[in-house]
Protein backbone atom coordinates (compact mmCIF):
# COMPACT_ATOMS: atom_id res chain seq x y z
CA UNK A 1 0.00 0.00 0.00
CA UNK A 2 2.70 1.89 -0.24
CA UNK A 3 5.23 4.62 2.18
CA UNK A 4 4.34 5.14 5.54
CA UNK A 5 2.81 8.63 6.59
CA UNK A 6 2.72 10.69 9.89
CA UNK A 7 -0.37 12.39 8.95
CA UNK A 8 -3.76 11.28 8.28
CA UNK A 9 -6.25 14.11 8.54
CA UNK A 10 -6.30 16.44 6.22
CA UNK A 11 -9.13 19.91 5.60
CA UNK A 12 -10.19 21.00 1.75
CA UNK A 13 -7.11 23.51 1.75
CA UNK A 14 -4.49 20.45 1.06
CA UNK A 15 -6.26 18.88 -1.73
CA UNK A 16 -5.80 21.99 -4.34
CA UNK A 17 -2.05 22.31 -2.98
CA UNK A 18 -1.34 18.47 -3.71
CA UNK A 19 -3.20 18.63 -6.83
CA UNK A 20 -0.68 21.59 -8.04
CA UNK A 21 2.03 19.36 -7.10
CA UNK A 22 0.80 16.54 -9.20
CA UNK A 23 0.61 18.80 -12.50
CA UNK A 24 4.17 19.79 -11.27
CA UNK A 25 5.22 16.02 -11.05
CA UNK A 26 3.95 15.31 -14.35
CA UNK A 27 5.63 18.18 -15.92
CA UNK A 28 8.99 16.93 -14.30
CA UNK A 29 8.34 13.66 -15.56
CA UNK A 30 7.81 14.34 -18.94
CA UNK A 31 11.17 16.03 -18.77
CA UNK A 32 12.75 13.43 -17.20
CA UNK A 33 11.40 10.83 -19.79
CA UNK A 34 12.80 13.08 -22.48
CA UNK A 35 16.42 13.08 -20.78
CA UNK A 36 18.72 10.68 -23.21
CA UNK A 37 19.58 7.42 -20.65
CA UNK A 38 17.20 7.80 -18.23
CA UNK A 39 15.52 4.43 -17.06
CA UNK A 40 17.94 2.50 -19.47
CA UNK A 41 19.74 -0.70 -17.71
CA UNK A 42 19.35 -4.29 -17.33
CA UNK A 43 15.82 -5.77 -16.90
CA UNK A 44 15.04 -6.87 -13.40
CA UNK A 45 12.29 -8.44 -11.62
CA UNK A 46 11.02 -8.38 -8.15
CA UNK A 47 8.12 -9.20 -5.91
CA UNK A 48 5.98 -8.15 -3.00
CA UNK A 49 3.88 -11.25 -1.29
CA UNK A 50 0.95 -10.26 0.93
CA UNK A 51 -0.20 -13.24 3.41
CA UNK A 52 -2.58 -13.88 6.25
CA UNK A 53 -1.44 -14.23 10.11
CA UNK A 54 -3.68 -17.19 11.58
CA UNK A 55 -4.06 -18.77 15.05
CA UNK A 56 -3.91 -22.63 15.67
CA UNK A 57 -7.73 -22.57 15.05
CA UNK A 58 -7.16 -21.34 11.42
CA UNK A 59 -8.58 -18.00 12.22
CA UNK A 60 -7.01 -14.56 11.39
CA UNK A 61 -4.19 -13.71 14.20
CA UNK A 62 -4.30 -9.42 14.53
CA UNK A 63 -1.30 -8.89 15.63
CA UNK A 64 0.62 -8.28 12.69
CA UNK A 65 2.79 -5.05 13.97
CA UNK A 66 4.47 -7.60 16.76
CA UNK A 67 4.85 -10.13 14.07
CA UNK A 68 6.91 -7.55 12.45
CA UNK A 69 8.72 -6.18 15.27
CA UNK A 70 9.71 -9.49 16.00
CA UNK A 71 10.80 -10.32 12.63
CA UNK A 72 12.75 -7.14 12.58
CA UNK A 73 13.66 -7.25 9.10
CA UNK A 74 13.22 -4.36 6.44
CA UNK A 75 11.65 -6.33 3.86
CA UNK A 76 8.78 -7.29 6.22
CA UNK A 77 6.30 -4.41 6.37
CA UNK A 78 2.64 -4.55 8.00
CA UNK A 79 -0.28 -4.20 5.41
CA UNK A 80 -3.89 -2.60 5.79
CA UNK A 81 -5.90 -5.02 7.91
CA UNK A 82 -4.10 -6.05 11.07
CA UNK A 83 -3.58 -10.22 10.10
CA UNK A 84 -2.20 -9.22 7.27
CA UNK A 85 1.44 -8.47 5.96
CA UNK A 86 3.85 -8.42 3.25
CA UNK A 87 7.06 -9.24 2.49
CA UNK A 88 9.34 -7.46 -0.24
CA UNK A 89 12.09 -9.23 -2.59
CA UNK A 90 15.19 -7.65 -3.58
CA UNK A 91 15.57 -6.99 -7.74
CA UNK A 92 16.85 -9.80 -9.24
CA UNK A 93 18.47 -9.78 -13.00
CA UNK A 94 15.85 -11.43 -15.56
CA UNK A 95 18.85 -12.46 -17.23
CA UNK A 96 20.43 -16.25 -15.21
CA UNK A 97 18.21 -17.71 -12.54
CA UNK A 98 15.76 -14.71 -11.21
CA UNK A 99 13.40 -17.17 -10.16
CA UNK A 100 15.65 -19.22 -8.28
CA UNK A 101 16.86 -16.14 -6.29
CA UNK A 102 13.33 -14.70 -5.60
CA UNK A 103 12.37 -18.24 -4.13
CA UNK A 104 15.46 -18.59 -2.11
CA UNK A 105 14.48 -15.10 -0.84
CA UNK A 106 10.79 -15.51 -0.36
CA UNK A 107 11.58 -18.86 1.65
CA UNK A 108 13.95 -17.32 3.49
CA UNK A 109 11.57 -14.46 4.44
CA UNK A 110 8.27 -17.00 4.83
CA UNK A 111 10.46 -18.61 7.58
CA UNK A 112 11.37 -15.13 8.88
CA UNK A 113 8.00 -14.41 9.51
CA UNK A 114 6.61 -17.91 10.92
CA UNK A 115 8.88 -18.39 13.59
CA UNK A 116 8.06 -14.83 14.46
CA UNK A 117 4.17 -15.77 14.90
CA UNK A 118 4.89 -18.52 16.47
CA UNK A 119 5.94 -16.35 19.16
CA UNK A 120 2.29 -15.25 18.95
CA UNK A 121 0.66 -18.93 18.53
CA UNK A 122 0.42 -18.31 15.12
CA UNK A 123 1.85 -19.34 11.34
CA UNK A 124 1.38 -18.16 7.74
CA UNK A 125 -1.34 -19.28 5.29
CA UNK A 126 -0.65 -18.50 1.28
CA UNK A 127 -3.73 -18.13 -0.10
CA UNK A 128 -5.64 -15.54 -2.08
CA UNK A 129 -8.66 -15.72 0.62
CA UNK A 130 -8.61 -17.02 3.92
CA UNK A 131 -11.90 -19.33 3.82
CA UNK A 132 -12.12 -18.72 7.36
CA UNK A 133 -13.11 -15.01 7.35
CA UNK A 134 -16.21 -13.74 8.97
CA UNK A 135 -17.59 -10.55 8.69
CA UNK A 136 -16.54 -9.51 12.25
CA UNK A 137 -12.89 -9.80 11.21
CA UNK A 138 -13.24 -7.20 8.65
CA UNK A 139 -14.88 -3.87 10.15
CA UNK A 140 -12.86 -0.78 10.61
CA UNK A 141 -11.76 -2.29 14.60
CA UNK A 142 -9.23 -4.74 12.34
CA UNK A 143 -7.50 -1.94 10.21
CA UNK A 144 -4.12 -1.91 11.08
CA UNK A 145 -3.08 1.11 13.48
CA UNK A 146 -1.16 3.27 11.57
CA UNK A 147 -1.71 6.68 10.13
CA UNK A 148 -1.26 6.15 6.53
CA UNK A 149 -4.40 3.29 6.84
CA UNK A 150 -6.58 5.53 8.90
CA UNK A 151 -5.76 8.34 6.36
CA UNK A 152 -7.16 6.51 3.43
CA UNK A 153 -10.31 5.00 5.29
CA UNK A 154 -11.17 8.27 5.82
CA UNK A 155 -10.25 9.26 2.15
CA UNK A 156 -12.45 6.72 0.74
CA UNK A 157 -15.29 7.67 2.58
CA UNK A 158 -14.96 10.97 1.76
CA UNK A 159 -15.38 10.69 -1.86
CA UNK A 160 -18.20 7.75 -2.14
CA UNK A 161 -19.88 9.51 0.36
CA UNK A 162 -22.03 5.65 1.16
CA UNK A 163 -21.24 2.11 1.93
CA UNK A 164 -19.43 0.22 -0.69
CA UNK A 165 -21.71 -2.46 -2.27
CA UNK A 166 -20.42 -5.95 -2.82
CA UNK A 167 -22.46 -7.70 -5.74
CA UNK A 168 -20.47 -11.13 -6.36
CA UNK A 169 -22.04 -13.84 -8.49
CA UNK A 170 -21.06 -17.60 -7.96
CA UNK A 171 -23.28 -20.65 -6.45
CA UNK A 172 -23.96 -18.98 -3.66
CA UNK A 173 -24.19 -15.14 -4.67
CA UNK A 174 -22.89 -12.66 -1.68
CA UNK A 175 -24.41 -9.12 -1.08
CA UNK A 176 -23.43 -7.11 1.66
CA UNK A 177 -22.56 -3.38 1.96
CA UNK A 178 -19.45 -2.12 4.08
CA UNK A 179 -19.00 1.42 4.81
CA UNK A 180 -14.82 0.91 5.55
CA UNK A 181 -11.83 -0.35 3.67
CA UNK A 182 -11.64 -3.31 6.04
CA UNK A 183 -12.80 -5.75 2.84
CA UNK A 184 -10.20 -4.89 1.16
CA UNK A 185 -8.06 -7.09 3.51
CA UNK A 186 -9.71 -10.29 2.98
CA UNK A 187 -7.62 -10.01 -0.19
CA UNK A 188 -3.76 -11.22 -0.33
CA UNK A 189 -1.97 -11.21 -3.35
CA UNK A 190 1.96 -11.85 -5.16
CA UNK A 191 2.46 -8.73 -6.85
CA UNK A 192 5.52 -8.57 -9.94
CA UNK A 193 7.52 -6.19 -10.56
CA UNK A 194 9.61 -6.12 -13.80
CA UNK A 195 11.80 -3.21 -14.84
CA UNK A 196 11.34 -1.62 -17.85
CA UNK A 197 13.40 0.06 -20.32
CA UNK A 198 10.87 3.83 -21.40
CA UNK A 199 11.57 3.12 -25.11
CA UNK A 200 10.64 -0.24 -24.65
CA UNK A 201 7.29 0.30 -22.27
CA UNK A 202 3.91 1.20 -23.99
CA UNK A 203 4.63 -2.53 -26.01
CA UNK A 204 5.75 -4.03 -22.64
CA UNK A 205 2.57 -2.83 -20.97
CA UNK A 206 0.21 -3.17 -23.82
CA UNK A 207 1.57 -6.81 -23.38
CA UNK A 208 1.42 -7.62 -19.68
CA UNK A 209 -2.94 -6.24 -20.40
CA UNK A 210 -2.62 -9.14 -22.77
CA UNK A 211 -1.24 -11.82 -21.20
CA UNK A 212 -3.36 -11.35 -17.43
CA UNK A 213 -5.96 -13.00 -18.25
CA UNK A 214 -4.63 -16.70 -19.44
CA UNK A 215 -2.44 -16.54 -16.83
CA UNK A 216 -4.76 -15.58 -14.04
CA UNK A 217 -7.12 -18.23 -15.39
CA UNK A 218 -4.86 -20.89 -14.89
CA UNK A 219 -3.92 -19.41 -11.62
CA UNK A 220 -7.00 -19.10 -9.48
CA UNK A 221 -6.87 -19.47 -5.34
CA UNK A 222 -9.78 -17.71 -3.92
CA UNK A 223 -12.73 -19.31 -4.60
CA UNK A 224 -14.67 -18.30 -1.73
CA UNK A 225 -15.51 -15.61 0.66
CA UNK A 226 -17.42 -15.57 4.07
CA UNK A 227 -18.41 -18.74 3.41
CA UNK A 228 -20.12 -18.25 -0.28
CA UNK A 229 -18.44 -20.15 -3.46
CA UNK A 230 -17.89 -16.95 -5.72
CA UNK A 231 -15.99 -16.65 -8.41
CA UNK A 232 -12.55 -18.70 -9.32
CA UNK A 233 -10.57 -15.73 -8.42
CA UNK A 234 -12.89 -13.86 -6.25
CA UNK A 235 -10.64 -11.61 -4.98
CA UNK A 236 -10.67 -9.34 -8.57
CA UNK A 237 -14.24 -8.53 -8.31
CA UNK A 238 -14.05 -7.99 -4.18
CA UNK A 239 -11.20 -5.78 -4.60
CA UNK A 240 -12.44 -3.79 -6.83
CA UNK A 241 -16.00 -3.23 -5.62
CA UNK A 242 -14.66 -2.70 -2.00
CA UNK A 243 -11.47 0.21 -3.16
CA UNK A 244 -14.48 1.52 -5.10
CA UNK A 245 -15.18 5.58 -4.43
CA UNK A 246 -17.35 6.35 -6.62
CA UNK A 247 -20.54 7.62 -4.95
CA UNK A 248 -22.98 5.62 -6.81
CA UNK A 249 -24.13 4.93 -10.73
CA UNK A 250 -24.64 7.13 -13.54
CA UNK A 251 -24.03 8.11 -16.99
CA UNK A 252 -20.37 9.90 -16.78
CA UNK A 253 -19.22 8.06 -14.09
CA UNK A 254 -15.68 7.74 -13.84
CA UNK A 255 -13.27 4.52 -14.09
CA UNK A 256 -12.60 2.39 -10.98
CA UNK A 257 -9.45 3.27 -9.03
CA UNK A 258 -9.06 -0.48 -9.27
CA UNK A 259 -9.41 -1.92 -12.77
CA UNK A 260 -7.42 -3.09 -16.40
CA UNK A 261 -7.72 0.67 -17.53
CA UNK A 262 -9.57 2.47 -20.57
CA UNK A 263 -7.63 1.23 -23.63
CA UNK A 264 -4.90 0.33 -25.10
CA UNK A 265 -1.71 2.01 -24.34
CA UNK A 266 -0.56 4.47 -27.22
CA UNK A 267 1.62 6.95 -26.04
CA UNK A 268 4.43 6.99 -23.60
CA UNK A 269 4.30 5.95 -20.34
CA UNK A 270 3.63 9.26 -19.22
CA UNK A 271 -0.10 9.12 -20.09
CA UNK A 272 -0.39 6.50 -18.06
CA UNK A 273 0.20 8.41 -14.85
CA UNK A 274 -1.30 11.51 -16.58
CA UNK A 275 -4.19 9.12 -16.48
CA UNK A 276 -4.04 8.33 -12.88
CA UNK A 277 -4.19 12.04 -11.62
CA UNK A 278 -6.89 13.09 -14.26
CA UNK A 279 -9.34 10.35 -13.46
CA UNK A 280 -8.97 9.89 -9.67
CA UNK A 281 -9.07 12.39 -6.68
CA UNK A 282 -6.53 12.15 -3.92
CA UNK A 283 -7.13 10.46 -1.07
CA UNK A 284 -3.52 10.87 0.74
CA UNK A 285 -2.65 14.93 -0.10
CA UNK A 286 0.78 14.84 1.44
CA UNK A 287 3.21 17.31 0.42
CA UNK A 288 7.13 16.12 0.07
CA UNK A 289 9.28 17.93 1.56
CA UNK A 290 11.14 19.11 -1.25
CA UNK A 291 9.31 20.07 -4.81
CA UNK A 292 8.93 17.65 -7.54
CA UNK A 293 12.59 19.15 -8.92
CA UNK A 294 14.63 19.17 -5.87
CA UNK A 295 17.72 17.34 -6.55
CA UNK A 296 19.99 18.99 -4.26
CA UNK A 297 23.74 19.29 -5.60
CA UNK A 298 24.68 17.52 -9.26
CA UNK A 299 21.87 15.98 -10.80
CA UNK A 300 19.83 13.26 -8.82
CA UNK A 301 16.42 11.60 -10.50
CA UNK A 302 13.83 14.05 -8.83
CA UNK A 303 11.70 12.55 -5.83
CA UNK A 304 8.21 13.38 -7.66
CA UNK A 305 6.78 12.10 -3.83
CA UNK A 306 3.38 13.63 -4.38
CA UNK A 307 2.96 11.86 -7.97
CA UNK A 308 4.60 8.48 -6.05
CA UNK A 309 2.14 8.89 -2.87
CA UNK A 310 -0.55 9.16 -5.56
CA UNK A 311 0.04 6.35 -7.97
CA UNK A 312 0.34 3.97 -4.35
CA UNK A 313 -3.58 5.07 -4.17
CA UNK A 314 -4.53 4.09 -7.25
CA UNK A 315 -5.01 0.43 -7.89
CA UNK A 316 -4.96 -1.06 -11.43
CA UNK A 317 -4.38 -4.54 -12.16
CA UNK A 318 -0.77 -3.77 -13.78
CA UNK A 319 0.40 -0.26 -12.52
CA UNK A 320 3.31 2.21 -14.00
CA UNK A 321 5.95 3.02 -10.98
CA UNK A 322 8.51 5.56 -11.09
CA UNK A 323 11.27 4.85 -8.65
CA UNK A 324 14.26 7.11 -8.36
CA UNK A 325 16.58 4.59 -7.08
CA UNK A 326 19.60 3.19 -8.85
CA UNK A 327 19.74 6.27 -11.57
CA UNK A 328 15.67 6.46 -11.48
CA UNK A 329 13.93 3.94 -13.50
CA UNK A 330 10.37 2.48 -14.75
CA UNK A 331 8.53 -0.55 -13.65
CA UNK A 332 5.38 -2.69 -14.71
CA UNK A 333 3.40 -3.70 -11.24
CA UNK A 334 1.50 -6.78 -12.38
CA UNK A 335 -1.02 -6.82 -9.33
CA UNK A 336 -3.55 -9.45 -10.42
CA UNK A 337 -1.91 -12.72 -9.14
CA UNK A 338 -2.95 -14.28 -6.10
CA UNK A 339 -0.78 -15.54 -2.91
CA UNK A 340 -0.02 -19.38 -2.67
CA UNK A 341 -0.74 -21.59 -3.39
CA UNK A 342 3.13 -22.49 -2.62
CA UNK A 343 6.32 -20.67 -3.29
CA UNK A 344 6.59 -22.48 -5.89
CA UNK A 345 3.50 -22.28 -7.72
CA UNK A 346 3.95 -18.51 -7.37
CA UNK A 347 7.34 -18.45 -9.11
CA UNK A 348 5.62 -20.53 -12.07
CA UNK A 349 2.56 -18.07 -12.68
CA UNK A 350 5.31 -15.12 -12.78
CA UNK A 351 7.41 -17.03 -14.76
CA UNK A 352 4.00 -17.76 -17.11
CA UNK A 353 3.40 -13.83 -17.15
CA UNK A 354 6.90 -12.28 -17.37
CA UNK A 355 7.56 -15.15 -20.40
CA UNK A 356 4.28 -14.81 -21.99
CA UNK A 357 4.53 -10.29 -21.86
CA UNK A 358 7.67 -10.44 -23.25
CA UNK A 359 7.35 -12.48 -26.36
CA UNK A 360 3.87 -10.57 -26.84
CA UNK A 361 6.08 -7.28 -26.54
CA UNK A 362 8.20 -8.93 -29.45
CA UNK A 363 5.42 -9.41 -31.90
CA UNK A 364 3.89 -6.78 -34.38
CA UNK A 365 1.73 -4.21 -32.15
CA UNK A 366 -0.95 -4.78 -35.08
CA UNK A 367 -3.13 -6.91 -32.56
CA UNK A 368 -3.65 -4.09 -30.23
CA UNK A 369 -6.08 -2.54 -33.23
CA UNK A 370 -6.93 -6.07 -33.84
CA UNK A 371 -8.25 -6.87 -30.67
CA UNK A 372 -10.55 -4.38 -29.09
CA UNK A 373 -9.51 -3.32 -25.75
CA UNK A 374 -12.86 -4.07 -24.13
CA UNK A 375 -12.63 -7.88 -25.87
CA UNK A 376 -9.29 -8.31 -23.27
CA UNK A 377 -10.99 -6.43 -20.45
CA UNK A 378 -13.85 -8.60 -20.69
CA UNK A 379 -11.50 -11.64 -20.73
CA UNK A 380 -10.17 -10.63 -17.59
CA UNK A 381 -12.79 -10.54 -15.73
CA UNK A 382 -14.12 -13.60 -17.20
CA UNK A 383 -10.64 -15.50 -16.09
CA UNK A 384 -11.11 -14.50 -12.61
CA UNK A 385 -14.61 -15.67 -12.61
CA UNK A 386 -14.20 -18.87 -14.54
CA UNK A 387 -10.99 -20.17 -14.63
CA UNK A 388 -9.75 -22.44 -16.98
CA UNK A 389 -13.29 -22.87 -18.81
CA UNK A 390 -13.63 -19.53 -19.25
CA UNK A 391 -13.70 -18.38 -23.11
CA UNK A 392 -11.00 -15.61 -23.73
CA UNK A 393 -10.61 -14.20 -27.14
CA UNK A 394 -7.41 -13.73 -28.36
CA UNK A 395 -5.24 -12.69 -31.38
CA UNK A 396 -5.19 -14.92 -34.47
CA UNK A 397 -2.07 -13.55 -36.10
CA UNK A 398 -3.40 -12.49 -38.77
CA UNK A 399 -4.71 -9.40 -39.51
CA UNK A 400 -8.11 -8.81 -37.73
CA UNK A 401 -8.61 -11.72 -36.79
CA UNK A 402 -9.58 -12.66 -33.52
CA UNK A 403 -10.22 -16.56 -31.85
CA UNK A 404 -12.43 -17.06 -29.44
CA UNK A 405 -11.27 -20.27 -27.20
CA UNK A 406 -11.35 -22.10 -23.70
CA UNK A 407 -8.64 -20.59 -21.30
CA UNK A 408 -7.54 -24.36 -20.95
CA UNK A 409 -6.68 -24.54 -24.48
CA UNK A 410 -5.39 -21.61 -24.84
CA UNK A 411 -3.00 -21.52 -21.48
CA UNK A 412 -1.06 -25.16 -23.27
CA UNK A 413 -0.73 -22.77 -26.47
CA UNK A 414 0.94 -19.91 -24.70
CA UNK A 415 3.46 -21.87 -22.76
CA UNK A 416 6.32 -22.25 -25.68
CA UNK A 417 5.71 -18.47 -26.54
CA UNK A 418 6.08 -18.01 -22.69
CA UNK A 419 9.27 -19.93 -23.23
CA UNK A 420 11.02 -18.29 -25.77
CA UNK A 421 10.21 -15.15 -24.01
CA UNK A 422 12.16 -16.18 -21.10
CA UNK A 423 14.67 -17.73 -23.34
CA UNK A 424 15.33 -14.01 -25.29
CA UNK A 425 15.45 -11.95 -22.20
CA UNK A 426 18.89 -14.32 -20.64
CA UNK A 427 16.67 -16.99 -18.23
CA UNK A 428 18.29 -20.03 -18.12
CA UNK A 429 16.65 -22.74 -20.17
CA UNK A 430 16.45 -25.06 -17.38
CA UNK A 431 14.69 -23.01 -14.92
CA UNK A 432 12.41 -21.56 -17.50
CA UNK A 433 11.42 -25.22 -18.56
CA UNK A 434 10.90 -26.12 -14.48
CA UNK A 435 8.30 -23.45 -13.96
CA UNK A 436 6.44 -23.32 -17.20
CA UNK A 437 6.55 -27.49 -16.87
CA UNK A 438 4.44 -26.98 -13.48
CA UNK A 439 1.79 -24.13 -15.72
CA UNK A 440 1.18 -27.08 -18.37
CA UNK A 441 0.78 -30.11 -15.75
CA UNK A 442 -1.82 -27.87 -13.76
CA UNK A 443 -3.60 -26.62 -16.60
CA UNK A 444 -3.68 -30.15 -18.34
CA UNK A 445 -5.27 -31.41 -15.24
CA UNK A 446 -7.20 -28.39 -14.47
CA UNK A 447 -6.27 -28.13 -10.35
CA UNK A 448 -5.63 -24.82 -9.94
CA UNK A 449 -5.52 -23.49 -6.16
CA UNK A 450 -9.22 -23.01 -6.63
CA UNK A 451 -10.28 -25.85 -8.07
CA UNK A 452 -8.58 -27.19 -5.25
CA UNK A 453 -10.31 -25.51 -2.72
CA UNK A 454 -13.70 -26.33 -3.91
CA UNK A 455 -13.24 -29.95 -4.45
CA UNK A 456 -11.72 -30.14 -1.28
CA UNK A 457 -14.58 -28.44 0.23
CA UNK A 458 -17.11 -30.50 -1.42
CA UNK A 459 -15.21 -33.75 0.33
CA UNK A 460 -15.18 -31.61 3.85
CA UNK A 461 -19.15 -31.17 3.41
CA UNK A 462 -19.84 -34.94 3.59
CA UNK A 463 -18.74 -35.19 7.38
CA UNK A 464 -18.57 -31.63 8.70
CA UNK A 465 -21.57 -28.84 8.84
CA UNK A 466 -21.07 -25.66 6.07
CA UNK A 467 -19.81 -23.50 9.09
CA UNK A 468 -16.91 -25.74 9.86
CA UNK A 469 -15.90 -27.32 6.57
CA UNK A 470 -14.09 -24.16 5.87
CA UNK A 471 -11.31 -24.96 8.38
CA UNK A 472 -11.31 -28.47 7.62
CA UNK A 473 -10.39 -27.41 3.89
CA UNK A 474 -8.16 -24.82 5.17
CA UNK A 475 -6.64 -27.44 7.67
CA UNK A 476 -5.47 -29.75 4.64
CA UNK A 477 -4.57 -26.76 2.47
CA UNK A 478 -1.92 -25.49 4.84
CA UNK A 479 -0.63 -29.42 5.09
CA UNK A 480 -0.10 -29.61 1.68
CA UNK A 481 1.12 -26.30 1.09
CA UNK A 482 3.72 -27.49 4.01
CA UNK A 483 4.94 -29.97 1.53
CA UNK A 484 6.22 -27.11 -1.00
CA UNK A 485 4.70 -29.24 -3.41
CA UNK A 486 3.16 -27.53 -6.53
CA UNK A 487 -1.14 -27.94 -6.32
CA UNK A 488 -1.99 -29.74 -9.13
CA UNK A 489 -0.29 -32.44 -7.31
CA UNK A 490 -2.48 -32.02 -3.99
CA UNK A 491 -4.35 -35.25 -3.32
CA UNK A 492 -8.26 -34.15 -2.59
CA UNK A 493 -9.85 -35.56 0.43
CA UNK A 494 -7.61 -37.96 1.67
CA UNK A 495 -4.42 -36.42 3.72
CA UNK A 496 -2.30 -39.72 4.02
CA UNK A 497 -1.88 -39.94 0.14
CA UNK A 498 0.20 -36.61 0.92
CA UNK A 499 4.10 -36.92 -0.20
CA UNK A 500 5.81 -35.51 2.86
CA UNK A 501 9.01 -34.97 0.99
CA UNK A 502 9.40 -32.81 -2.33
CA UNK A 503 10.92 -34.52 -5.19
CA UNK A 504 14.54 -35.52 -5.71
CA UNK A 505 14.82 -32.37 -7.74
CA UNK A 506 12.41 -29.90 -7.44
CA UNK A 507 12.12 -26.70 -9.37
CA UNK A 508 13.53 -23.42 -8.21
CA UNK A 509 12.85 -22.14 -4.81
CA UNK A 510 10.61 -24.81 -4.03
CA UNK A 511 10.40 -25.19 0.00
CA UNK A 512 12.06 -28.00 1.12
Amino acid sequence: MGTAISKEEFDERDYPRFRERLEECLSELGRLLERPGFGIGPATIGAELEVFLIDGAGRPLPRNQAIRAAAADPRVTVELNRCNMELNTSPALLAGCPFTALGDELNLLVARVAEAAGRYAGRLALIGILPTLSLADLGPGMLTDAPRYRALNSGVRRLRRGPARIRIAGADPLELASEDLGLEGANTSFQVHLRVDPADFTRTYNAVQLATAPVLAVSGNSPTFLGHRLWQETRIALYKQSADDRPGPGPRRRPARAGLGTGWLRGGPLGLFTQSVRLHEPLLPVLGRLGPAACGSGWQPPPLDELRIHQGTVWPWNRAIYDPSAGGHLRIEMRALPAGPTVIDMLANAAFLIGLSLWLAGQDQQWTYALPFERADDGFYRAAQHGLSAQLSWPAWHRDQIRTLPAAELVSELVPAARLGLLEAGVAPAEADSLLDVISARAASGQTGAAWQRATLAAAERDHDRQHAPAVMLGRYLQCADTGLPVHTWPVGNLDAIVRHPSPEPAPGAQA
